[in-house]
């Protein structure tokens, strides 16, 4: 497999969580990944795919040219030399973003090695000139070669050069015509948009991402007693990156509108917009803790997801699994979780959250552990293996 991260995030870990599986079953696998630090139990899995500095350098020259996946060129060849001595029989790719690889290179291997190929897509970077998603410009350029960009200061972030539509033709040539490639998104409304795009030509389904529901269940603690935050309603948001995708503005106008019997914690923040909150939201900066995650997903009186661009978001269905309800807006994928047990909102708006706060107790939850856990996943995806292994 090859992803950006191994073992953290909802990307990295439904990495491992594959490979523990495919363990269990008499495979071997490794996992190419290409920043960040690896958790101990799947270090003996994980093979890095250059350097920190080959990651800085990288990430220089997507600010400055637009090139996203164009550095890392001599760390992606010597991957390959390793690709080529371990032999897999197949080859599931992943994120390919994220300043670790170089996709002319990888993808000239691929377009001749002869493997069998899975590429589970967790954004649109594939089919796009620049961008992870285009929701929030409401932008359709990637349906007719991109250029002209409207994206400039969100990951990934560029501070000169527009090679948008060189980008597009780039990869339009090297992600297609590939021999034995099958496609899998997390959600419907992605695999629609993939079948919209030039990747269109490839097998392609869906398979919703699930959790590990013996970790992500309800956990009684006392998070909110260290919070200081003991007797309040719990209004949770919990990002990777909060930009203005993940609706930051959004938390902050809603902590104007209620009353003190909430407070916002939020969690994945920076230092520094952690030193802007108001005072009735509590900011946590990024952790890679489950177990953190678990107790104020449980401590939560609601889970809100206020994203304007997203896939599948594994955390609608971490809250979920802890018994904790959603409110998001009908972006993307996200509300294919939420409507298992949450509000889904037509209107992206702070006043639109607040307005049914009132009606989280009366929600229901329907028997959901079975479509949400790793098991429904992975099973999913062991068809798919088997019918090429």
């Amino acid at each position: 497999m090859i992803n950006v991260v191994c073992g953290i995030r909802s990307t990295g870990r439904i990495c491992t969580d594959l490979a523990i599986q495919l363990e269990k079953q008499g495979h071997q696998v490794k996992i190419a990944y290409g920043r960040e630090n690896v958790p101990p139990q799947f270090q003996s899995m994980a093979v890095r795919v250059g350097t920190d500095l080959d990651v800085k350098i990288h990430g220089v020259k997507t600010r400055l040219f637009d090139a996203m996946g164009l550095g890392s060129k001599s760390a992606t060849a010597e991957f390959i030399k390793w690709v080529k001595e371990y032999d897999p029989d197949v080859i599931h790719l992943h994120n390919l973003h994220g300043y670790y690889i170089n996709y002319p290179v990888l993808f000239d291997y691929l377009k001749t090695c002869g493997k069998k190929i899975i590429w589970t897509m967790h954004d649109c970077w594939s089919f796009t000139g620049h961008c992870m998603y285009f929701n929030y410009e409401d932008c359709c350029r990637w349906k007719t070669g991109c250029g002209s960009c409207p994206q400039n200061g969100v990951y990934p972030v560029r501070w000169g050069a527009d090679r948008s539509a060189k980008n597009f033709k780039l990869k339009q040539s090297l992600f297609t015509n590939i021999p034995d490639l099958s496609i899998v998104t997390p959600s419907n409304w992605l695999e629609a948009l993939v079948r919209q795009s030039y990747m269109g030509e490839y097998t392609i389904q869906t398979i919703h991402n699930g959790i590990d529901t013996n970790t992500f269940k309800p956990t009684t603690s006392n998070i909110l007693q260290q919070l200081n935050l003991e007797g309040k309603k719990i209004i949770l948001g919990v990002a990777a990156v909060w930009d203005r995708r993940k609706g930051l503005s959004d938390f902050i106008e809603l902590s104007r509108l209620i009353d003190d019997s909430y407070a916002i914690v939020l969690v994945g923040l920076s230092k520094k917009q952690i030193e802007q909150l108001p005072a009735n939201i509590v900011g946590i900066e990024h952790t890679n803790s489950v177990d953190d995650l678990v107790k104020l997903y449980s401590a939560a009186y609601v889970f809100v997801n206020a994203t304007y661009e997203d896939n599948y978001p594994t955390t609608n269905i971490e809250a979920i699994a802890c018994g904790t309800p959603v409110i998001t807006y009908d972006t993307g994928g996200s509300a294919e979780s939420a409507k298992l047990y949450g509000i889904v909102l037509n209107e992206k708006s702070a006043k639109a959250i607040f307005d049914v706060l009132s009606l989280i107790p009366s929600l229901q939850s329907s028997a959901v552990n079975d479509s949400i856990s790793n098991d429904a996943a992975i099973e999913s995806y062991m068809k798919i293996y088997e019918k090429i292994l």
